[in-house]
């Protein structure tokens, strides 16, 4: 739907905030300043923050692809990434900074670890200057990359920069499979600048992408723990649903009711 639209959704059904998707819809490069302004100034009087911006198109074109061509346009999409964020007024972009393996997609080439490390870093250096220019944090996102995927190489990685302006967008579901959200906090600590929440039911010893669902109440996510070991590090920034709702065939989009029902979920689970 247009973000307008989405925007007065959210409102509407009773988030505090909505993340919108760049790279698709609307808000793709080239989007222009004044766009991006109005629905800043339309978000403000609503009183809908728009603190974070996700994507999907790092899994297409890494910023760790060995291919020169294939970093060097993943380098220039994250700038216009920055900029379209300091237009809308968002503080923190979620990047993947790169990968090893895409599993899902053996189209994607396979990367050794150090290369991947070395490609990823020298890339987000390019990246970087701008952000501290514009004021926009870029933020680290654990996915299923096979890449930094435990607290202390995440933390090692991020460190590295020595920059405010770059940390970690902290993905709590993903870390299910293998690990403990709480322990991935408490390690991190203020380098964490975003969340994302969904929940994960581990199976034998880890499990595959249908162990997400649409319920963030099925599943086994500790949320007592996680609000935990928030409170300790004294976050106080955007918690954003990421849920499959793929998993609800029979529903046709926008998903208004099941959006519902995740608000309604988020304020149990995640009380103040």
């Amino acid at each position: 739907m247009p973000v307008a639209q989405a925007i007065h959704h959210a409102y509407g059904i009773g988030f505090d905030g909505i993340e919108l998707a760049f790279g698709t819809g609307e808000l793709i490069p080239g989007v222009t300043h004044q766009a991006c302004s109005a629905l800043r100034e339309m978000a403000t009087e609503l009183g809908i923050p728009l603190r974070t911006l996700a994507t999907g198109a790092y899994w297409s074109q890494s910023l760790s692809d060995p291919r020169p061509e294939v970093r060097h346009a993943s380098i220039a999409f994250t700038c216009d990434y920055l900029r379209t964020a300091h237009a809308l007024g968002v503080a923190t972009i979620l990047v993947v900074p790169g990968h090893v393996a895409v599993p899902w997609d053996s189209m994607q080439p396979i990367i050794p670890y150090a290369q991947a490390w070395e490609l990823a870093t020298a890339s987000l250096q390019e990246c970087l200057p701008l952000a501290e220019e514009l004021g926009v944090t870029i933020a680290i996102e654990n996915v299923w990359n096979w890449f930094l995927a435990d607290p202390i190489a995440m933390r090692t990685f991020v460190d590295q920069f020595a920059s405010p302006y770059l940390g970690v967008y902290f993905d709590a579901g993903n870390v299910l499979i293998n690990g403990y959200p709480e322990h991935w906090v408490d390690i991190l600590g203020q380098r964490i600048k975003a969340v994302h929440v969904k929940n994960f039911t581990r199976t034998d010893c880890g499990g595959g992408v249908h162990g997400f669902g649409d319920d963030l109440t099925v599943g086994d996510m500790d949320w007592p723990a996680l609000t935990a070991a928030l409170r300790r590090i004294d976050y106080a920034g955007a918690i954003t649903a990421e849920v499959f709702a793929s998993s609800r065939p029979e529903q046709q989009l926008p998903y208004l009711e099941y959006a519902s029902e995740v608000c309604a979920h988020l304020r149990r689970l995640l009380p103040e």
